[in-house]
Order: structure tokens, then sequence, then C-alpha cells
């Protein structure tokens, strides 16, 4: 069998394994985000937190929850990293310092999981689970409840409540990510895994010296590392580690967890706004970008150039030979789409056009199919900017899902599209400006500056991959990436929460037969292309200089 055709063969089973999960995961999380009864052990964690998960808030209010969660989790992360030199189970390891740990605890705690260092190195065992790995529960479980927030907005009216997030969360973490990371964490063992909470261990002499490993909690970090779309490795080479993903069928697997909650959410969506079709609108629009994407980063990485490329029948700088290129494209791809950022081969040895594939899909916004929550908020809001544009085309008062685009809603959704390329250009510009960050670079010309373009445009976009080839670990970069994850995570959320109150305060709105039938194809079409465009106008000019000039002159 062909490098060629086993890629295509496993993109084949991969989508029929989505396929499988659609309906009942879609169908089961709007059950637990519609049931108006509490487990046991979730009226528990509301006595001892001092939440009433009854009670309905305003976005406001909403808001309010997710702010003060998110900032004690960065003061708690923060604080365990610095006492890690003095915690029991921490291999030997001393405090980290305090630009990194700023730099971590924002990381985790906004679900970008950017990692400036080398996880079998820094971290212990306390920091490890206690911190990091609750942190890949939590923030998946706040991108989730902001994008249930949007959907009542959707669902509701004539009042601005949105529901609970309280209850949003605490649901999230134990009716869906708990028991789905659970099960991964079963297979990934199966797989050859790792999960022990074992110590440094000598295993033999490398390049004159003694290689040295540390066990760890890998399978379950892992797991929800995937399934939340975090993307932090517990070792340096993160999915590309034996450890964390030994085999091509884990392989797999991984890229599995980390579609299969964004991919589900439009079903989700759909049903709790009382119209299936919609959610196969949306889901339509997701998966057109995700194939396309991967058929093109699979034609850049199999595509011929010289003898090298010949004789390994690809791209294979590095990839895993056990995986190969037609499944670490796929990775790649599935990756920056979503806001996972796990890693199983080195963007930074892509070819100059694949590496470009990998920036263009986070700027899209990671909404095909995006985070965990994260990816179905953004694809909405750029469905209200579509229907915006269809309504200035005909002339006609946009509407989406029974409910008017007004002055004031798209004003929410274009500064939510504004706000990311904003922090991923201006930071980019100073970063190349100034003289102390350049010398960080690994490489320079169009390759140096794609460098700072994906640090800047992962940071951002809450995504954490990096193209390998930067030293992130020094102050500035570790404080202004960290600002760039604080901005980039909770700033959209703020016109995301605003966006859903106006929505649910609204009256709906009767379909006429000039309604724009946003279930159909032909809006699927306009959305694509809406995303596209404004991606494009938005970044090109940065593409230019960075991924597309290397690519051209290659």
């Amino acid at each position: 069998m062909g490098p060629v055709l086993a890629g295509i063969l496993q993109l084949l089973a991969l989508i029929a394994a989505l396929a499988l999960a659609y309906v009942p995961l879609g169908n089961y999380m709007a059950k637990v985000y519609s049931s108006d009864k509490h487990w046991r052990v979730e009226k528990w964690v509301y006595k001892g937190i001092g939440a009433n998960p009854d009670a309905e808030m305003r976005w406001p209010a909403y808001l309010r929850g997710v702010l003060a969660f998110s900032a004690v989790g960065v003061l708690f992360l923060y604080a365990l990293q610095r006492l890690q030199g003095v915690l029991p189970g921490s291999l030997g390891f001393s405090s980290i310092d305090p630009d990194q740990a700023f730099n971590t605890a924002v990381s985790f705690v906004t679900n970008t999981n950017w990692q400036s260092y080398y996880g079998e190195q820094a971290m212990g065992h306390v920091v490890q689970t206690a911190g990091l790995a609750v942190q890949n529960f939590v923030s998946a479980a706040v991108g989730i409840a902001v994008a249930v927030a949007l959907v009542r907005g959707f669902a509701r009216s004539r009042t601005g409540e949105l529901g609970n997030f309280w209850s949003d969360l605490v649901r999230g973490v134990i009716r869906i990510l708990l028991p789905g990371a659970a099960i991964a964490a079963i297979v990934l063992v199966a797989c050859g895994a790792i999960q022990n909470f074992s110590g440094i261990h000598e295993v033999g002499q490398f390049m004159g010296g003694q290689q040295q490993w540390n066990g760890g909690a890998v399978a379950s970090q892992e797991a929800i590392k995937e399934l939340g779309t975090n993307g932090g490795g517990y070792f340096n080479a993160n999915s590309a580690h034996p450890f964390e993903n030994p085999t091509p069928f884990s392989n797999l697997f991984e890229i599995f967890l980390l579609l299969v909650i964004p991919f589900s959410l439009t079903r989700t969506f759909g049903i709790m706004v009382g119209s299936v079709k919609q959610g196969y609108a949306i889901l339509a629009t997701m998966a057109t970008i995700w194939v396309g994407f991967v058929g093109l980063m699979m034609w850049t990485e199999f595509a011929h150039h010289g003898p090298a490329f010949e004789l390994a029948h690809g791209a294979l700088e590095g990839k895993e030979t056990r995986f190969g290129v037609g499944a670490s494209s796929i990775f790649a791809v599935s990756t920056t789409l979503t806001s996972t950022g796990a890693v199983d081969s080195f963007h930074s040895s892509f070819t100059g056009l694949g590496g470009g594939i990998t920036m263009l899909g986070m700027m899209l916004g990671e909404i095909a199919p995006g985070g965990t929550g994260s990816g179905l908020y953004g694809m909405l809001i750029m469905a209200v900017i579509a229907v915006f544009i269809a309504g200035l085309m005909v002339g006609r008062t946009p509407e989406y899902l029974g409910k008017k685009i007004g002055t004031r809603e798209i004003k929410f959704a274009a500064c939510y599209i504004l706000i990311t390329p904003a922090l991923v250009l201006i930071f980019t510009a100073f970063a190349m400006a100034l003289p102390t960050p350049g010398n960080s670079m690994t490489n320079s010309g169009a390759h140096g500056f794609s460098e700072i373009l994906y640090a800047y445009t992962s940071a951002s976009n809450n995504n954490g991959s990096a193209f390998a080839g930067l030293n992130a670990d020094t102050q500035w970069f570790n404080s202004t990436l960290g600002l760039a994850m604080l901005f980039g995570r909770f700033l959209p959320m703020v016109f995301v929460l605003a966006l859903a109150g106006s929505l649910a305060e609204q009256k709906p709105v009767p379909a006429t037969a000039g309604t724009l039938r946003t279930e159909k194809p032909l809006f699927t079409g306009l959305l694509v292309g809406a995303i596209l465009i404004i991606t494009g106008l938005t970044y090109f000019p940065a593409l230019a200089l960075g991924p597309l000039a290397e690519g051209l002159a290659s």
C-alpha cells in the first residue's frame, strides 16, 4: 500500500468514526445542558462552592462567573508552580521562574496550553496532575458553557437570562469530560501509553551522557488534552513522543478525540434551537473547510520537489515514520483548525506552503470545527456576519434563527472578529521591530518571520502549537504571549455573551418568503466564502511575508 492511499484510508476511517459518534454524543450533550435535574455529586460541588445552580443569570453575571473562576485558576496554578520546589512529588525539580509560571498558568487556564518549558525536565507530578490536568478539564468546560449560553440566546426570547454558569461548568466536567477522558485513557493505555507515578530512571548512554526518563500519569492527561482540545504535552515532543502516542492507531484515535466534541456540538446546537437542519448547516460548513484543508495539506506534503522528496515519498522531515506523511497531515490540520495545539510532527519542518496552511487554520478563528465550545460560538458569530452580508445584498433586515441582526448585534460580532487579528498583527509587529525578540529566531528571512507570526497566531487564537524553531522561554515572549492568550480568550467571550444577552431579549421574528433559509446549502456556501474572504483580507499581507514567500521560493 502506498503512503498516499494509506493517508486517504485513514482519513475515511476517521470520518466514519466521527459520523458514528455525531448523533448520540450531540443528543447527549443537548440533554446535559437542558436538564433541570442535578446529580448528587454535582450538588456536593455546588454546596462546596456556595453556588445556586438553579439561579438564572443575565449575561453580565454569567461573564463575571467566567472571569472570576478563570482568575482563581490562574492564581492557583501560578502559586503551585512557584512552590513546586517544596512540594512532594516534585521529582527534584525546582520552582518555576515568575515569568514562565505566569505564561504557563495563563496558557492552561485559557485552554491554550502553549509551553515554553520542557515538560519532562520542569514539571513534577503534583503540578502536572493537580495543576495542569485539572485546568485541562475546567478550561474546556468553560468554553462549552459560553457556547451553550450563546445557543440559549438564539433559542430563548423576551428574557435576558442565559442559564447558570456554575451549573454549566460542573455538568460539562462531570457528565461529559470526565467519563469521556476515562474511557479514552483506558484505550491509550491499551495502546502502550504509560500511566504511573514513577520517578526518574536512567535508561542508558546517549551521546556520551546518561539518558533519563521520568514516568507520570501520561495516558490520563493525554486523553483530556485531546478531548478538551487543550494540547499541552507531558513531554516536550508532545504527541510525537512514543509514551504519549505509541502507535498509528493511537495517533488516529487522538485525532478522533480532538474533533469529536466540536463536531458533535453542532448537533447539540440544532436540538437546542429546535432545528437539527440548522445544526447540519453549521456542520457542513465546518466539514467543508476541514476536508479542504486536509486535502490541500496532503497535496503540499506529498508533492515531490527534488530527489530527497522522491526517495522519501513525501516531506518526511520532522515527521514520525511510524505515522507517515498522511497521518501527520491530518493531525496538523485538525490540531490547528481546533484550539488543540498538540502535535505529532513539527510544523516548522513542513513545506513552506504546508506551514502556511497550519497558520491559516488558526487565523480562520479555529472554527472548523474549532475548540470545545469556542469553535461553535466562533462559527455562530461568522454566521451572523454572513447573514448580515446577505441582508445588505438584497436590501433586507438580516435575520438568523428568528432573531433580527440589528446595529447592536452586528457591533458585537464585528468586535469579536477584530480582536484576535489585532492581537496577532500588533504583537508580531512589535516583536519584529524590537532588537531583542529577534534573537530568539532560529532562522532568518521568511521562515524566521513565520516563527514569530506563528507564535502570536497560536497564542492569540488559544491554540498552543509552536513552529518549533523559536526560543520562547524569554521574559519578552513569556510576558507578551501570556497577554495575547489572556486577551485572545476572554475579550471575545465578552462580546459572545453580550450578543447572547441581546438575542435572548428579542421577540421572535416569523419567517417570510424573503427570509434567508440558513439551513440550505446556499447559506453554507455563503458562510464558507465569508470566512475565507474575511480571513484572507485580514492576514494576506502577513502571510505573503512569511509562508507564501517561502513556498514560492522553494
